[in-house]
């Protein structure tokens, strides 16, 4: 396994891997507004002396851009955009610091690591559930990223990197502040930002000491980055675990339970990851996700959107894809799929607002091959919503030519 030095951090090897990395990523840019494109006629200018500063120990990286990005359950997450030049440095300590601590990391821990997966975590937490453990201990740290101790967070890195200047650099990202969107710098004394290369890695060492103490113990869990579940056999136990563990958190990171959003239940009681066991022990659509599916199936199909009909089409199947490429997964997904006939129906209702008037919507029934003598319901005055299942229009905008025009529900995804 090659040592984490300066020396390989700057390889040519690495180097490009590290370039080619953060120009795929893309990503806003951070608050000298340079964006990833120009990132590699920056190198060719200036990557010698960025080079040679980084081998002295004498780079300095640059406070990131503070945004807040809205949560699915409301409120908001902040976010910090490094610039494209840290970013790239962060990807370069990345790629030789991940080799060295792949193999120290709990098998348990499937957040933010190569070859592991959301969806490989839920079946984990099945398979322990399975063997009889099917109560839970549900823990919600409160703001994790924002509470990471700098100390702690550095005594664990140092276990492994020996090299100063690494360590130093780590350190000063940690430390670089952030740019608020009023323009004023914040210095930061705790906390791995989210939104650079590095931190998902930093979270994962700095909550390695959890999954240690939990095996220690003998407690069966699965950990996704901060979101991470204890499963036993008895409310007793689960109850206990809860107790003893939260303590430890605030002993031994400095973070706090969040009581409110914690606790302990059967498996199908409390949500993981989007996810829920039923009480048959398969994997389902929990009934979090499903709400908010539907509140996205509202907004993207509101009417008075100032889009065309094709562009709302696109925004939406390319949403509909990417929600379904991770709650395709589940093995019990008859709340979603029997909402096929609702999605239809709200966009059959934003067609007939969209068509504005009876003209407009005399115009469109003809040009949709409905006979001039079934048309008259374009002069109807009901609600547009009851007009959405309408015979009329359930025949001018049948399942088929919705499918065929790229309106795709969850059933046209499941096959």
């Amino acid at each position: 396994m090659q040592e984490v030095t300066m020396e390989a951090a700057v390889e040519e090897a690495n180097w490009d891997a590290a370039l080619h990395a953060v120009e795929r990523n893309n990503g806003a840019p951070g608050p000298d507004g340079m964006r990833a494109k120009e990132l590699r006629d920056h190198l060719a200018k200036h990557g010698e002396g960025i080079k040679a500063k980084l081998l002295r120990g004498s780079f300095e990286p640059s406070a990131a851009r503070r945004k807040e990005i809205p949560k699915p359950n409301g409120g908001t997450r902040p976010l910090s955009i490094p610039n494209v030049l840290d970013r790239f440095v962060q990807q370069l300590l990345l790629q030789i610091m991940q080799p060295s601590f792949e193999p120290r990391f709990s098998e348990a821990s499937y957040g933010f690591r190569p070859g592991r997966s959301a969806h490989q975590a839920v079946r984990a937490a099945r398979h322990h559930a399975q063997e009889g453990r099917d109560w839970v201990v549900d823990m919600d740290i409160t703001k994790f990223f924002d509470h990471v101790n700098h100390d702690i967070l550095m005594a664990q890195v140092s276990c492994v990197v020996k090299d100063k200047r690494v360590l130093k650099l780590i350190g000063r990202f940690l430390r670089a502040g952030i740019v608020l969107p009023d323009g004023c710098k914040v210095s930061t004394e705790e906390g791995t930002p989210q939104g650079g290369p590095l931190s998902p890695l930093l979270a994962n060492i700095y909550l390695d000491q959890l999954d240690k103490e939990l095996e220690r113990r003998g407690l069966k869990h699965v950990r996704y980055a901060d979101d991470c579940n204890i499963y036993v056999s008895s409310q007793k136990a689960a109850q206990r675990a809860m107790e003893s563990i939260k303590e430890w958190i605030a002993k031994r990171l400095k973070l706090q339970v969040n009581v409110e959003k914690s606790g302990t239940g059967r498996v199908w009681e409390r949500k993981f990851l989007g996810f829920i066991l039923t009480i048959a022990l398969l994997i389902a659509i929990s009934p979090q996700a499903v709400a908010k599916f539907k509140d996205q199936v509202r907004t993207k199909w509101d009417a008075r959107q100032s889009m065309t009909s094709e562009e709302m089409r696109d925004q939406w199947r390319n949403y509909q894809r990417g929600w379904w490429a991770y709650y395709g997964k589940a093995e019990d997904r008859k709340s979603v799929l029997r909402l096929s006939g609702w999605i239809r129906r709200h966009i059959r209702k934003c067609f007939w607002l969209r068509w504005h008037n009876a003209k407009g919507r005399r115009a469109a029934f003809v040009r949709l091959g409905i006979p001039p003598s079934r048309v008259d319901i374009a002069h109807s005055s009901r609600g547009a919503w009851r007009m959405g299942r309408h015979p009329v229009m359930q025949e001018a905008l049948n399942n088929r030519r919705l499918k065929r025009y790229g309106f795709i529900t969850p059933s046209d995804l499941a096959g």
